[in-house]
């Protein structure tokens, strides 16, 4: 009894140490392994639930063995719990938690009912529980009145509110991150600072082939209008990714540039239509014509149509 330590120490210290444990030898990233495995959580439970009846059994059989004690033996066991000091002041905190009575004083609370030589005691609930279940009350109102009474926004709303902000934020993302580009997505650059670094991996790997002016050597003319996979950034984007014609075309790039490095070269090599090269390499390919391109001057002819009818009919 000289080292007794009382069991709302024995319990949390006891949980804590098995959960550093577990949190210690689970590697779970940033967010606590109870949270990143359940399986850990019911874990922690099973263990918090076990040591709680652990602890109820041993008050229990405590209780009963100071039941059975002689005067004496009662006396040697009070004194006992006495000799820890440095528990004191732990011992009233947790009292004025509690109000219950040590077992030297459970004769003063015995209510005048006997089931079978089962006695009861009149303690009083603990204040904690007490203002646990005050708190829960007010919890309720709270809830009744938002959920019930203003229309509080529900779980399935509040989902459908935080997918939204994340499709923004995930949005915002993917405009500073430029690696996420591909041919589907990609745009023509027109930045400075994009250009310069296209132009420096123009002529780091496809001078060689295409020339420094464009003008094509190996590979085909830059310079005019003819494309063997097709013009527009998105086209180029893809061939320089992927690569050119099986056997004899272009190698696929994708393996030694990122792709915001891909979409700078192309947009850096369609500078080059409608230049001057010192050497031109005879055309090769189809004229590309780009489909957007062409939608507006069709557009702009049935307007120009509508117009006309609608004078003649004014003239009329």
């Amino acid at each position: 009894m000289k080292n007794l330590i009382p069991s709302y120490v024995r319990v949390p210290v006891i949980f804590f140490i098995v959960f550093a444990l577990v949190e210690y030898f689970i590697d779970s990233g940033e967010q606590p392994a109870f949270i990143e495995y359940p399986s850990v959580s019911l874990f922690l439970v099973l263990v918090l639930l076990i040591l709680i009846a652990i602890e109820a059994i041993i008050g229990s059989l405590e209780n009963v063995m100071y039941q059975t004690m002689d005067e004496a033996s009662k006396a040697r066991y009070v004194e006992a719990k006495n000799r820890l000091p440095e528990f004191k002041w732990l011992n009233k905190i947790y009292k004025s938690l509690t109000r219950s009575k040590p077992i030297t004083q459970e004769s003063d609370i015995i209510i005048d009912h006997d089931y079978d030589g089962i006695k009861e005691l009149d303690n009083s609930l603990p204040p904690w529980w007490v203002w646990g279940f005050y708190v829960t009350i007010a919890f309720a109102a709270v809830y009744l009145i938002r959920f019930h009474i203003f229309d509080g926004k529900n779980q399935i709303e509040e989902l459908a509110f935080e997918y939204e902000q994340a499709e923004k934020a995930i949005e915002e993302y993917k405009k500073t991150a430029k690696d996420l580009v591909d041919f589907n997505t990609v745009e023509l650059l027109a930045d400075a600072a994009d250009l310069s670094n296209g132009k420096k991996i123009f002529e780091t790997n496809c001078v060689v082939c295409h020339m420094a002016d464009g003008g094509g050597g190996i590979g085909p003319n830059l310079t005019d209008e003819y494309w063997i996979s097709g013009g527009g950034i998105k086209n180029v984007f893809k061939t320089v990714s992927e690569g050119g014609r099986d056997g004899k075309g272009m190698v696929a790039w994708k393996n030694s540039l990122k792709p915001s490095e891909i979409a700078q070269v192309s947009s850096y090599l369609l500078q080059f239509q409608g230049t001057t090269p010192a050497k031109p390499k005879a055309a090769e390919g189809d004229i590309w014509v780009d489909p957007d391109a062409e939608a507006a001057p069709d557009t702009e002819a049935e307007t120009n149509t509508v117009a006309v009818d609608t004078t003649a009919v004014s003239s009329e």
